[in-house]
């Protein structure tokens, strides 16, 4: 019991198929390590595949006087930080919580994601400028270089987004994937591109597609923006409405009131949430129960895993701070 009647209950749930345990500082280390590590592989050997293809398009590009190839070299040479970051991310947020970091790191592929897609916005501007100039000044492109540049990089993009797929559900890899799915996407536009040049002679086409490809990576990177901050803001997950949550808590037996409700995403899958319930002045063996309960229906029906639930007793003044959001009454 607190100095203003209420009960403070910690607790922490967990759905089947996670990882749960210990730390000697009583938090707990989440995730799946065998995904973990698959998709730290498949980082790695990104980073290598994508390192080799950019030294390929930009040096083709070059040669062959095509800016849609070399605005995809430039593009996917963007994915390298983005791979060394995603796969650093990956690693500290298999890394349990210490003294100074005590909800541990999983917020890392959240940052990972946000760091990427802000270096996403510098490429797709920078893709803007040069596509205006070369509409300006026209050159002469060479179709068949951009044929079999567009086939590799096809090839490579479309694998890693292939191996990434097993981890779309953390914004950090979902950002990686998105990326690699836009560059294959790009790379079909200048497989086609290259086709249409060569049939027309029409130089405009490379640049344009220079332009295509620089509005594909900003739309991608407005989105991740816009998650990823969103969730540093500690914003209600998107797929969950607080009256709802409030509601099914309010559904228990013995709770008559909910409120100072903040629900938050520590990191991929792990949601969280505090508030404060009214419950009738009991024994704490039958107040156990009631808490058990609404654990149950919060893992259950909105997958919040991680809940710090202050008890206080019916009856007792409201209190004169600011709260938010409004209490919730059972009717």
């Amino acid at each position: 019991m607190d100095p203003h009647g209420g009960v403070h209950a910690h607790e922490e749930s967990h759905a089947q198929g996670q990882v749960h345990g210990h730390s000697p500082l009583g938090g707990h280390a989440h995730g799946d390590f065998a995904l973990s590590g698959h998709m730290q592989a498949v980082l790695q050997g990104a980073v290598v595949a994508s390192g080799l293809l950019v030294a390929a398009e930009i040096i083709a590009g070059t040669l062959a006087g095509s800016l849609a190839v070399v605005s995809d070299g430039v593009h996917n040479l963007s994915d390298m930080p983005a791979l060394l970051i995603s796969w650093y991310a990956v690693r500290m947020a298999e890394r349990p919580p210490t003294p100074e970091k005590t909800f541990g790191y999983h917020r890392a592929g959240i940052l990972a994601a946000f760091t990427n897609a802000l270096l996403l916005v510098g490429v797709a501007l920078s893709l803007f400028y040069a596509a205006i100039g070369r509409l300006l000044a026209p050159v002469l492109v060479h179709t068949g270089v951009m044929i079999w540049m567009s086939l590799l990089a096809l090839g490579v993009n479309g694998g890693i987004t292939l191996a990434l797929v097993r981890g779309q559900r953390d914004l950090n890899l979902r950002s990686i994937l998105i990326h690699n799915a836009g560059d294959a996407l790009s790379n079909i536009g200048i497989l086609l591109g290259a086709v249409l040049i060569g049939w027309t002679g029409a130089g405009w086409i490379d640049p344009l597609l220079g332009m295509g490809i620089g509005a594909l990576v900003l739309w991608s990177s407005v989105g991740i923006l816009r998650e990823s901050s969103h969730i540093l803001l500690e914003g209600l997950p998107r797929e969950i409405q607080l009256e709802n949550v409030a509601r099914a808590m309010l559904g228990v037996e013995g709770v008559q009131e909910v409120h100072d409700i903040h629900i938050w995403t520590l990191g991929t899958d792990l949601l969280a949430l505090s508030c404060h319930i009214r419950i009738p002045d009991m024994h704490m063996e039958e107040s156990e129960k009631i808490l058990a309960g609404v654990r149950e229906i919060l893992a259950h029906d909105f997958r919040i895993t991680h809940t710090t639930i202050q008890f206080e007793r019916a009856g007792l003044p409201v209190s004169a701070e600011f709260i938010m959001p409004a209490p919730f009454k059972a009717p």
